[in-house]
């Protein structure tokens, strides 16, 4: 790792202009992710930029609608007081992530802006219809979370555009949501993860909202919306419900690597849909 520049700018906009001034620089957030692959060759960065003097992308803040800063840590999401309650299929992924001693240290605009497919904050923020606040030089704009993601660490932002929140809308008074996900080994990146976010209806048994994704299975996070297409107003039977686990298994296009092959991950998509379904129905499907 040969480091040429590092900057600590004291705000926003000096951030934002060190790197329009600095072509090649890299924003540096919890740096768990880009400092490992720096240090292991895959990344080579000769200027860092960081972004951990910039208390104002740290605040949280949850009343109503959320609003989490990207520099927030995962540590700051797990022990704030309102977001567990309001936004628990978050919480729960968060929790998931690493183990304490990088929770502590990385941010959830990070986990967000390294874009990498597995990336275990991302099913679940895209079934709570989450968006991204991105700032550049000439203000900031809003857009769906869906869209920050263009390829395996990849995004849709600018070369001196900074990720600065997270933004979500109030929570849905009857929603239950739930993440899951598949490991080699305690504390390791997930084979395949689901996050699903069901509301019923006042009979209990038809989804009235459902929204459901995946991760480690694409090229990037993302919804399953044909799957969210066949749930819509319909009850939850264990029919629909094998139904959705085929359609889900269609829906993704992982690869196969070291960890896992293609054909498991298909398998592990369906397998933990099903299973977050039948935790949120209490295990009885109607």
């Amino acid at each position: 790792m040969d480091l040429s520049t590092y900057h600590r700018p004291r705000t926003l906009d000096e951030a934002l202009s060190l790197k329009a001034e600095t072509a090649d620089a890299r924003y540096l957030a919890g740096g768990t992710d880009l400092l490992v692959r720096m240090k292991n060759g895959v990344e080579d960065v000769r200027s860092l930029i960081s972004l951990r003097s910039l208390p104002e992308l740290a605040a949280i803040t949850a009343n109503g609608a959320a609003s989490i800063g990207a520099m927030a840590t995962l540590t700051d999401v797990l022990e704030h007081p309102t977001l567990d309650e309001r936004y628990p299929v978050l919480v729960e992924a968060v929790r998931r992530i690493g183990s304490v001693q990088i929770r502590n240290v990385a941010t959830l605009g990070g986990n967000l802006a390294s874009a990498a497919p597995c990336a275990d904050s991302a099913p679940a923020l895209l079934v709570l219809d989450a968006k991204v606040r991105i700032a550049g030089r000439d203000g900031h704009r809003d857009l769906p979370l869906v869209e920050l993601f263009t390829g395996p660490r990849q995004t849709c932002l600018g070369p001196e555009e900074v990720l600065t929140a997270i933004l979500l809308d109030p929570p849905r008074p009857r929603a239950r949501g739930v993440f899951l996900k598949k490991t080699r080994v305690h504390v390791d990146l997930a084979l395949a993860s689901v996050a699903v976010l069901v509301e019923l209806d006042a009979d209990r048994k038809t989804c009235a909202h459902v929204r459901i994704a995946a991760g480690s299975v694409a090229p990037t996070p993302l919804r399953l919306p044909e799957v969210e297409t066949l749930m819509a107003g319909e009850k939850i039977t264990p029919e629909l419900m094998a139904r959705a686990r085929e359609l889900a298994r269609d829906a993704v296009a992982p690869i196969s690597d070291v960890r896992a092959s293609a054909d498991y991950r298909r398998h592990l998509t369906g397998v933990l849909l099903v299973r977050g379904l039948s935790a949120l129905l209490g295990g009885r499907p109607g």
